[in-house]
């Protein structure tokens, strides 16, 4: 039997309870911020369909995409920027739609604003160097060029609009 002078912590000896929580803190990750999973991101899943990841804009804090391709887009609130053309464009804090190798469809959460009226884009589609943007039968082209870069704006209640 132990001597009365040892500690105990739940029935069991404070030193093999010690080293035993210094054993575990051994095997945990040495950096709160490292990656645990190896899952792309939501830019890279987009390349992976054969988009260029600007065309989402920065801030995307997670997704998710099941094997059927549908998907769900969180960024940190709404985001409006600038497009080619001068179109504005407007990104809600969800985003949803079906994506397949070159083209995104059944899309929502996302709308161009054209004169004075905002309109939903329902589908996007790669062809070749081009990025085709359907609203309804209407579509718009542009340069795959022209989404190399995400955008930048200001996510929120109150949208800042960059001139990208």
């Amino acid at each position: 039997m132990d001597s009365p002078s040892k500690s105990y912590l739940f029935g069991v000896p404070i030193r093999k309870t010690l080293f035993g929580f210094i054993l575990l803190l051994s095997l945990a990750p040495s950096s709160v911020g490292t990656r645990i999973s190896d899952e792309p991101t939501a830019y890279e899943m987009l390349e992976q369909y054969g988009f260029p990841r600007g065309i989402l804009p920065q801030g995307v804090q997670s997704y998710v995409l099941n094997q059927e391709g549908i998907f769900e887009v969180y960024l940190s609130g709404d985001c409006e920027f600038k497009v080619t053309g001068g179109y504005l464009l407007h990104y809600k804090r969800k985003i949803t739609g079906t994506v397949a190798s070159g083209s995104l469809t059944n899309l929502r959460g996302v709308s161009v604003k054209v004169l004075f009226l905002w309109f939903g884009i329902d589908e996007v589609v790669r062809s070749g160097d081009e990025i085709e943007f359907y609203v309804g039968p209407l579509s718009a082209s542009f340069g795959l060029s022209d989404f190399e870069e995400c955008p930048r704006c200001r996510c929120g209640s109150a949208a800042m609009v960059s001139d990208s």
